[in-house]
């Protein structure tokens, strides 16, 4: 195996007290890519995804913005665990896209230079029964519910492509911790305005049973216009919901607020504190219910 694979194994090891990935990495390409035996999913496995399914799905009229509930119904994914290949070429019709077979978490390199080329990696185990509310690992789920809808819409689909360029700009920079919180709180965990209110489109709410139904009622967390900068100096969560969720017009909106060099905000932040994750500053105004 490569030195670079090598690295990345003994990171996660260090980052989670020795504890190894939960994917099959045993014959991983090159770029981290392996093939879906979609046929060895269990019946098991199978019954749990549409537990997961109807779960969620109840939960999204007037929660999840329209472009999300339209493409999801549209991908028929409602009886079992999806055939990634058969996705991929319906994907690559609409926008240009494919989907990518990986084991689980893959190296920043490898999963920018995937987005760089618009191929979507989504990972290919199911969480146990036991983890039905709650994972720490993306599986299946989450990738396929929460992120393939979405990469039928043209505008973030071409936005989500962007991302990865700057990913890779990033690692070149020394970017990556503010690049992170932005994709953390938009591709993530992100909220937009509709005519009915605020909406969901970000796949770490949309694939949680929990985070779904709290990321819209007021509470003690803020609800804010997306300002990209103030976005990459916030700290954020990981193991509870968000104190803070950033909010955007449309999709437009986040292509073109992404869009310029990056460059000099990076070091601009670098001379900054962060910011809490429950920070509120003057003059930004709670948009839930407003």
């Amino acid at each position: 195996m490569q030195d670079s694979k090598l690295d990345f194994f003994a990171t996660v090891a260090e980052k989670s007290d020795g504890a190894s990935l939960r994917g099959d990495y045993a014959d991983i390409s090159e770029d981290y890519v392996v093939k879906q035996n979609w046929a060895a999913y269990t019946a098991e496995e199978h019954a749990l995804w549409r537990k997961l399914y109807q779960r969620q799905a109840a939960l999204l009229p007037g929660r999840a913005c329209d472009e999300f509930i339209v493409s999801l119904n549209a991908l028929h994914a409602t009886d079992g665990i999806p055939n990634l290949e058969a996705t991929s070429k319906a994907l690559f019709e609409a926008t240009g896209w494919s989907i990518v077979a990986v084991p689980g978490l893959i190296p920043e390199l490898a999963f920018f230079t995937h987005l760089a080329n618009r191929r979507f990696p989504i990972t290919v185990w199911l969480r146990k029964p036991e983890e039905f509310d709650y994972i720490v690992e993306p599986d299946i789920f989450h990738d396929y519910f929460g992120h393939v809808p979405l990469l039928f819409n043209p505008i973030f689909a071409d936005h989500i492509q962007e991302y990865g360029k700057g990913g890779l700009k990033a690692m070149q920079l020394g970017g990556l911790d503010q690049l992170a919180r932005l994709y953390w709180y938009t591709i993530e965990f992100g909220l937009i305005q509709s005519p009915e209110g605020l909406r969901v489109y970000g796949a770490g709410i949309l694939s949680s049973g929990g985070e779904l139904t709290y990321s819209l009622e007021p509470s003690s967390s803020r609800h804010i216009a997306l300002d990209v900068e103030r976005c990459m100096r916030t700290l954020y969560k990981i193991d509870s919901y968000q104190e803070t969720y950033f909010v955007i017009r449309d999709f437009k909106q986040l292509f073109e607020d992404t869009a310029p060099d990056f460059t000099p905000m990076y070091q601009r932040i670098k001379q900054q504190e962060p910011l809490p994750a429950n920070s509120l500053l003057d003059g930004e105004i709670e948009l839930l219910n407003t």
